[in-house]
């Protein structure tokens, strides 16, 4: 079997399902039913569609350096938004173009262990890798794993978990490639323009000067973890291009490449 694919999806392509608009959601999927005898999985936030449910049930969002704040009241709503309607949304998507599908989160046959964050973030895990068996009998069976970012803590309770910091994890316990799909195609330089190597050092000058801030600073730390941990380069790109997938996995260059340390 090839060395499976981790893929993260998040952002736009969630929010415009949730408009009502399937179409990048699709395409995407029907690319990676495309990719014969590939082993795929995917990983997926969905924070624009928790900030509407949590504004919804009369909560507020407050996010530090790109991460969700998460009170434990608001866990209820958040574990439903991500575990329950866009994994299953997905699922369904995915269902409909025929491709065998299993919604999972990160707690489903203990396959990622979380410990709580700082006290600052609230309900947030720290996600660490830990039995591949469920996924290796999926893989092996043909099936997509669609697993969303809640996990849990040894006592029982749930957390929400920075979706690419889950991705990472699933990509350790795989020993998998990982490619972070974003809004964007890519990490923008000083002077705007998309970057196709990335190292610590640069991405550390650009987080200080600014120009890598928000989400996109919580992403690129994330891809340095894999990348440092795997000892490979780790690909940020856009969803909006699915069918670039396809040249990546036929060793052509997409998005930005995240590089890791030097030994």
């Amino acid at each position: 079997m090839k060395k499976p694919l981790v893929m993260k999806i998040g952002g736009a392509i969630l929010d415009g399902y949730n408009q009502g608009d399937k179409t990048a959601l699709m395409a995407l999927l029907t690319v990676i039913s495309q990719l014969k005898n590939q082993p795929v999985v995917l990983v997926h936030g969905g924070g624009c569609v928790v900030d509407e449910m949590l504004k919804q049930a009369g909560f507020s969002t407050e996010k530090k350096a790109g991460l969700r704040i998460t009170p434990k009241a608001q866990m209820p709503t958040i574990s439903g938004a991500l575990a329950g309607h866009v994994n299953k949304a997905i699922v369904a998507c995915a269902v409909n173009l025929n491709l065998p599908s299993v919604g999972l989160s990160l707690a489903d046959g203990q396959m990622v262990k979380c410990q709580l964050s700082t006290k600052q973030l609230g309900q947030v895990g720290v996600p660490s890798p830990y039995n591949s068996t469920l996924l290796d009998t999926l893989l092996k069976a043909k099936f997509l794993p669609i697993i969303s970012s809640i996990g849990a803590l040894d006592n029982g309770d749930l957390v929400n978990v920075n979706a690419d910091d889950a991705a990472v994890a699933i990509c350790q316990l795989l020993n998998a490639d990982l490619l972070l799909l974003t809004d964007v195609n890519g990490v923008k330089g000083a002077t705007g323009e998309y970057l196709s190597s990335l190292d610590q050092q640069q991405a550390q000058q650009l987080i200080k000067q600014g120009v890598i801030a928000g989400g996109m600073t919580a992403k690129v730390n994330a891809a340095f973890q894999a990348a440092n941990k795997l000892r490979r380069s780790i690909a940020v790109a856009s969803w909006q291009s699915p069918e670039q997938i396809i040249a990546l996995l036929d060793g052509g260059s997409i998005g930005t490449r995240i590089q890791p340390s030097a030994c």
